[in-house]
């Protein structure tokens, strides 16, 4: 999984960054991206995709990562995503995942998962289609931003008990639907969003 990134060390890269998000498809909450720097030495077997990991080895991959490595956060609230749309703000959080990166590494090469490149990112990128799955990079920077936007949301249940964030983490489950319906959307819903819009739309009350 490291082809990729081996090349573009060839190339005179030497501080090459994955990219990748967690939080698209949610109702609720922020997208949360992370920008990962590896040495080219490390390798953990249990860096793939995100997806493909169980709670326990997200976390302990997620712990390794941040014990080799270098990351950078970036989120993009609720109320950004609702004015400028989902895929900006996601361009937002990575930009600003990458801009904390940059703090600890000089970062010179970006690989962002997916099939847009960031717009004006003033530093070298491609977009790899699948490159959790297929980039070592992308796939520790998928499993940074999971784990750590699981864990906001878990505090958010806290915040706004009776949705269940802690277990669906903001996305349009069965029960999360039903508590939207009964109780109302919260400050960190999506307001954009049509499934949110239609209990506005009928006037459920706002929750406290």
């Amino acid at each position: 999984m490291r082809t990729l990134e081996m090349d573009l060390a060839k190339q005179g890269y030497r501080y090459i960054a994955g990219v990748d998000e967690a939080g698209r498809g949610p109702l609720a909450g922020p997208v949360v991206a992370a920008a990962v720097s590896l040495p080219q030495s490390f390798m953990l077997e249990g860096i793939i995709d995100s997806k493909k990991l169980n709670p326990k080895q997200r976390m302990l991959a997620y712990e390794e990562i941040l014990k080799h490595g270098k990351i950078g956060i970036g989120l993009a609230s609720p109320a950004e995503i609702d004015r400028i749309n989902i895929l900006q703000a996601t361009f937002l959080a990575m930009k600003r995942a990458i801009i904390e990166l940059e703090k600890k590494v000089p970062v010179d090469y970006c690989i962002i998962d997916g099939n847009h490149q960031v717009p004006e990112l003033k530093i070298s990128q491609q977009a790899v289609v699948k490159g959790d799955s297929s980039c070592y990079l992308v796939a520790a920077a998928s499993i940074i931003a999971k784990v750590y936007r699981d864990n906001l949301m878990i505090e958010y249940e806290r915040e706004y008990p009776g949705y269940g964030f802690a277990q669906h983490k903001g996305y349009p489950t069965k029960q999360h639907l039903s508590a939207l319906a009964s109780l109302g959307p919260t400050p960190i819903h999506r307001f954009s969003y049509a499934r949110v819009k239609r209990g506005v739309a009928n006037e459920i009350p706002f929750a406290e």
